[in-house]
């Protein structure tokens, strides 16, 4: 089977999961024998984009720096999933439009709940204007008008979340859609131990 590489680009809010989701995924299609790659925004911050601030254009600079990257995994016939907030909807577009093979994931989170997820208390400080430019409070963030998949953290495990994304990578003919004997490991097992005792096995 000859892979086709992707860009899997997910977009929401700080602490929404989507680093979560992006590790779930990974270890998922990896199960399937697929090469991936997960670029995390926070850890893109930390090498390839060392020295940026959060300025908007600092923003946009770190950004299309991941999709650069994300662009050139996917014409190689590697799966890049890349988990960074991107704020901002002509840069996500921007990128579509170089990488083609792009699938966008919306996670969605209430900031009420995240506020109450962080442990570090950023957005309770966000909130009180401690902290300033933060993303979904004092600076911007343009929620994807026409995602590929939106998921709702708040209300979905996130195990549920990463299956309804294989799902939709199957739908789009850009991963092999795996056959399934409706039964559970136990249940086969069962089966088999039944059998065996029958002298079937």
């Amino acid at each position: 089977m000859t892979q086709k590489g992707f860009t899997l680009w997910f977009t929401g809010l700080s602490g929404a999961g989507k680093t979560t989701l992006g590790r779930l995924v990974e270890s998922q299609l990896k199960d399937r024998g697929l090469k991936v790659e997960v670029l995390d925004g926070d850890v893109i911050r930390t090498n390839l984009s060392k020295g940026l601030g959060f300025s908007k254009e600092d923003r946009d600079t770190n950004i299309r720096r991941i999709g650069f990257v994300c662009h050139l995994l996917s014409r190689n016939d590697c799966i890049a999933i890349a988990a960074a907030i991107s704020p901002y909807r002509e840069i996500r577009d921007e990128l579509r439009q170089q990488i083609g093979d792009f699938v966008e994931v919306f996670v969605k989170c209430p900031i009420d709940v995240l506020s109450e997820r962080d442990v570090k208390g950023l957005y309770k400080k966000a909130l009180a204007g401690e902290i300033k430019n933060f993303t979904g409070v004092d600076d911007p963030y343009e929620e994807p008008l026409s995602p590929e998949l939106v998921v709702y953290s708040d209300s979905e495990a996130a195990e549920e979340s990463a299956a309804k994304i294989i799902l939709r990578l199957e739908e789009l003919g850009l991963i092999p859609a795996q056959e399934s004997s409706g039964y559970s490991d136990e249940d086969e097992e069962e089966v088999r131990r039944r059998l065996e005792a029958l002298g079937y096995v």
